[in-house]
C-alpha cells in the first residue's frame, strides 16, 4: 500500500481515529494488526520472513538480558546472523554470484555456473533490519532493557509508518512511545496532518512531475542533447530528495497524529557547504546507524589518518551497497568516501564550512561569508548531482556513456521544441524553485511554515485547502512507488 494512494487514505482514515477510540490497553494490538495489513498489501508472504526475524530477534534479546555475561556474545551473534543472512540472501546472493561467475568467463575456467535465485527482496528490507539490529545491539550493550512483551516488540519493528523506508528509530526512543499511550493532542494531529500535506506534495507535485522527465531520459541516454542530459542530473537530486523526504515527511506525519514522534531524516541537505555536511543531513537516521554501530566501534577518528581513512572508506563502501546490489551502487559509494577522506585530510588548509544558516548566524561580515558558503555549497551539490548518475543509471556502462556526453564538444545542444515539454519542464524548475526556496527559509527562519502556522485559524485553513488544490491539480496520481522502497 503506497502513501501516494487513495487506498492509504481510506486506511489512514480508519486506523488514527480507531487508535483513540479504543481503550489503551489495546492500541498496540489495532497498530500491529493494521501494520500486518499495511505490509501484506505488497507481498503477503514475506510476511513469514519478518515474523521469522521478530521471533529469532526478540528470544535473542531476552536471553541476552539474562544470560551470563559470557554468553550474551553468542546470542548477539545469533541475532545478527539471522538479520544479516535474510539481508543476504534476498538482496545480495544474486549479485556476489552473478560476479563471482563473471569472474570465472573471465579467467576461462571452464566451470558449471552457480545458479542464480529468483527471489524477490522484501519491500523495505534493509530499514527493518537495521532497526531490528539496533534493537539487539542496544541490549547487549547495557543501553537498553529486553522487551518483555513479544506484540510491542513486534510494533516495534512493524510499525506501519516507518516499516518500508524509515525513519531508522532507535529502541529507547520508539519502544517508551508505544508502552504509554497518549490522549488526543490536537496540536499534534494538526501538525502531524501538515507535515503529511507538505510530503504529498513534495511527492506527487514535485518528485513524480520531475520523474516525468527524468525517467523518459533515463530510459534511452544516447539519443538526447547534452542540455536534455543536463536538465535530467539537474532534475533527479531534486526527484530523489523530494521522493524520499516527502516519504518522510507523511510517515512522521501519521505517527505524530497518534502522539509518537518519530526522528528527523532530512535537514536542507542540498544547502550542504561539503560532502560531509551533506550526510549530516540527508538520510540523517542511517548516517547515525552506521556512526554509532560500525564507524566508532571501529576506531573511527581516533586511532590516526590511516585508521580514519580506512574506516571512512569501509563505511561508504557499505553504505552503497546498502542502497542497492549494484556495481552503480559500490561506486556511487566509492566517491562519496574519497571526497569525505580528501575534506578529512585537508580540514587544516581551509575555513570552517559555513552553511547558509551559519553565515548568517555568525559574527563575522556576512558579505565575506555568504559568497564562500555559496560557492563552496556550488561545488557540493555539482559534486552530488555527477555522483547520482550512477545512483540512478540502469549500469556502470550507461553511467559512463552520460557522461562522457555531457562533456564532450561534439554533443550537440537542442532546445525542447514540443509544447508539451516545454509545459512539464516550466512545471519541474516551478517545483524546485519551492523546494528551494522552503529550504532556505528554514535554514534562515525556522521550520514554522508561513501560512500553514499562522495564528489566524482562518489563514491556517486557506493554506491548508490551497495545498490541497495545488496537489489535485498538479499532482501525478499514477501512485508511483517511493524510490527508496526498494532498498
Amino acid at each position: 500500500m503506497l502513501f501516494n494512494s487513495f487506498s492509504f487514505l481510506l486506511f489512514f482514515g480508519i486506523v488514527t481515529p480507531l487508535y483513540y477510540l479504543i481503550g489503551y490497553r489495546w492500541r498496540w494490538l489495532l497498530l500491529l494488526i493494521a501494520s500486518c495489513y499495511f505490509y501484506a498489501s505488497f507481498i503477503p508472504a514475506y510476511l513469514l520472513v519478518l515474523f521469522t526475524i521478530i521471533g529469532i530477534d526478540y528470544i535473542a534479546g531476552r536471553c541476552i538480558d539474562s544470560a551470563p555475561r559470557k554468553q550474551r556474545k553468542a546470542f548477539l551473534v545469533l541475532s545478527l546472523t539471522a538479520n544479516l543472512g535474510a539481508l543476504s540472501l534476498f538482496k545480495y546472493y544474486n549479485f556476489f554470484i552473478d560476479t563471482f561467475n563473471h569472474l570465472l568467463s573471465l579467467a576461462h575456467i571452464q566451470t558449471f555456473p552457480f545458479p542464480l535465485w529468483r527471489l524477490a527482496l522484501p519491500l523495505g528490507l534493509s530499514f527493518h533490519t537495521f532497526q531490528a539490529m539496533s534493537y539487539t545491539i542496544e541490549v547487549y550493550k547495557g543501553r537498553q532493557k529486553a522487551e518483555r512483551h513479544l506484540g510491542l516488540y513486534a510494533l516495534y519493528v512493524m510499525f506501519y509508518p516507518q516499516l518500508v523506508a524509515g525513519p531508522i528509530e532507535r529502541p529507547a526512543e520508539l519502544l517508551p512511545q508505544l508502552h504509554n499511550g497518549q490522549p488526543p493532542d490536537y496540536d499534534g494531529i494538526a501538525e502531524g496532518l501538515k507535515k503529511m500535506l507538505i510530503g504529498f506534495f513534495m511527492k506527487v507535485v514535485v518528485a513524480d512531475r520531475l520523474g516525468i522527465y527524468v525517467n523518459y531520459i533515463y530510459h534511452d541516454p544516447e539519443i538526447h542533447s547534452r542540455l536534455a542530459l543536463l536538465l535530467a542530473v539537474f532534475f533527479f537530486p531534486f526527484q530523489i530528495y523530494c521522493d524520499f523526504a516527502g516519504y518522510s515527511l507523511i510517515a512522521i506525519g501519521a505517527a505524530k497524529t497518534m502522539g509518537i514522534t518519530l526522528a528527523p531524516n532530512f535537514r536542507q541537505p542540498y544547502l550542504a557547504a561539503s560532502v560531509r555536511d551533506f550526510w549530516r543531513r540527508w538520510h540523517m537516521t542511517l548516517t547515525r546507524w552506521f556512526r554509532d554501530y560500525l564507524y566508532i566501534p571501529m576506531g573511527g577518528s581516533r586511532l590516526g589518518t590511516i585508521r580514519t581513512c580506512f574506516n571512512l572508506l569501509v563505511v561508504f563502501l557499505l553504505s552503497g551497497l546498502w542502497h542497492g546490489a549494484a556495481w552503480t551502487f559500490v561506486i556511487w559509494g566509492l566517491l562519496h568516501a574519497g571526497i569525505v577522506i580528501l575534506e578529512s585530510l585537508t580540514d587544516h588548509w581551509k575555513s570552517p564550512p559555513y552553511t547558509f544558516g551559519r553565515a548568517l548566524n555568525t559574527g563575522r561580515p556576512r558579505s565575506l561569508l555568504l559568497p564562500f558558503a555559496m560557492f563552496r555549497g556550488l561545488m557540493t551539490f555539482t559534486f552530488l548531482c555527477l555522483t547520482w548518475i550512477f545512483f540512478r543509471a540502469a549500469n556502470v556502462t550507461q553511467a559512463v556513456m552520460m557522461i562522457r556526453r555531457i562533456l564532450s564538444p561534439l554533443t550537440p545542444w537542442q532546445r525542447p521544441e514540443e509544447f508539451r515539454e516545454r509545459v512539464l519542464l516550466l512545471c519541474c524548475f516551478m517545483g524546485i524553485a519551492c523546494i528551494i526556496g522552503a529550504d532556505i527559509k528554514t535554514a534562515f527562519f525556522g521550520e514554522k511554515h508561513v501560512l500553514l502556522d499562522h495564528r489566524r485559524a482562518g489563514v491556517r485553513l486557506a493554506a491548508c485547502i490551497a495545498l490541497i488544490v495545488l496537489i489535485l491539480l498538479f499532482g501525478v496520481f499514477n501512485a508511483s512507488q517511493f524510490i527508496y522502497f526498494q532498498f
